[in-house]
């Protein structure tokens, strides 16, 4: 079962956050507003890129019309998309258990 990178998984997530509204601007502003992080169209793209052809995301086209601006490009998250988030987030819940006894034994320890 395929699982995400952070960086993927931080992506799939704003896309399902952002619903029918989910293109480069929005997805960027969204990771910014919830992480504090600034993310490159660039990154971006290519990310996006790389899980349409894994089948993870589906990208949509949408020309505005002659005169109105650039082409949108629209995300949304496939059913395998959905898949490989949540085996993401079992695969992370399996990482951290138990390591809240470990951090605490390491607190204060100089």
């Amino acid at each position: 079962m395929e699982t995400l990178s952070r960086s993927d998984e931080i992506f799939v997530l704003s896309i399902l956050r952002l619903k029918d509204n989910a293109y480069g601007l929005t997805i960027v502003q969204e990771i910014e507003a919830r992480t504090g992080k600034k993310i490159t169209f660039g990154a971006l793209w290519v990310s996006m890129d790389i899980l349409a052809k894994k089948g993870l995301v589906n990208k949509r086209v949408e020309d505005p019309g002659k005169g109105c601006g650039r082409k949108k490009i629209y995300y949304t998250v496939t059913p395998e998309g959905v898949i490989a988030l949540e085996a993401t987030r079992e695969l992370n819940k399996k990482l951290w258990r138990g390591m809240a006894v470990l951090i605490n034994g390491t607190k204060g320890v100089s």
